[in-house]
């Protein structure tokens, strides 16, 4: 299995902070033609055995990876509680590492019902929050009070929220609902600019810190995934489609009423 990025090997590779890399040639991101092929020629340094892996299992690496260097810099701890923040792939997969990483209470949040109810079949004991969409009164103070009162009632507020959406309001909710000295770690990529509540930020002295990419994670993401530690990964595959199928795979994903949550396209 190969890692997408490909670095220059200049200052920030040298220091392990290879995602920063002005020149890296990140496959499957514009212009950098993606993996969708039978066969490639890829650096053998930035290759890895699967030995005990399903190919399946290989190709959440990815996702993995991003989850795993946003735990890493969050600093999450054994016992901190922890707000996340969408129920996408990404957020999905953040639970099943903070589990492991032994977060607790752990809640997470989503817009789409059947999202919180496959994060609660991933993780029984994970708390979901439905967000209400169009109500006047779910503003971000409100929707933080909520969630505190429903889940942080008796541990105190969030040690650590993690963002996956990157949309500005759910930014602004794990604001408002971390503690004092509380860290709101933004993975979700969102617009260029986006308002921010900076008195709630200074007032409580949170941490606010954000992603790009990942380095260093595939390594660890493998024995995690090796080891049982995670679960069951393969859950998060809710569709299969092979090569030849690969347009109604991308449509499939597009589809919201879909229900998808990682697809799958596999070269038979």
């Amino acid at each position: 299995m190969c890692q997408m990025d490909l670095p220059c090997l200049s200052v920030p590779c040298l220091t392990g902070r290879y995602n920063g890399c002005e020149d890296v040639l990140f496959r499957s991101t514009p212009p950098v033609p993606g993996l969708l092929r039978r066969y490639i020629v890829h650096p053998a340094q930035w290759c890895f055995k699967l030995e005990g892996l399903s190919y399946e299992e290989g190709a959440l690496l990815e996702p993995i990876s991003v989850a795993l260097a946003g735990i890493e810099r969050a600093q999450l701890r054994l016992g901190d509680s922890l707000l996340i923040c969408g129920a996408g792939p990404i957020g999905l997969v953040t639970l099943l590492c903070a589990r492991a990483a032994g977060a607790t209470p752990i809640t997470i949040t989503d817009i789409d019902t059947s999202r919180l109810e496959f994060a609660k079949k991933l993780v029984p004991s994970v708390n979901t929050f439905q967000i209400p969409l169009g109500s006047p009164d779910a503003t971000p103070q409100n929707l933080a009070k909520s969630i505190n009162d429903s889940f942080y009632s008796t541990a105190g507020h969030p040690d650590v929220a993690i963002e996956c959406t990157g949309i500005a309001s759910s930014i602004a909710t794990a604001v408002y609902a971390s503690r004092f000295g509380g860290t709101v770690f933004v993975i979700g990529v969102g617009k260029d600019v986006v308002e921010m509540p900076f008195m709630a930020c200074s007032v409580k002295e949170v941490d606010l810190k954000f992603q790009y990419r990942y380095a260093n994670q595939w390594p660890k993401a493998i024995k995690l995934v090796k080891s049982g530690l995670l679960g069951d990964v393969k859950m998060l595959v809710s569709h299969r489609f092979t090569l030849e199928e690969a347009e109604k795979a991308f449509e499939t994903v597009k589809d919201r009423t879909s229900k998808s949550i990682k697809v799958m396209i596999t070269n038979e």
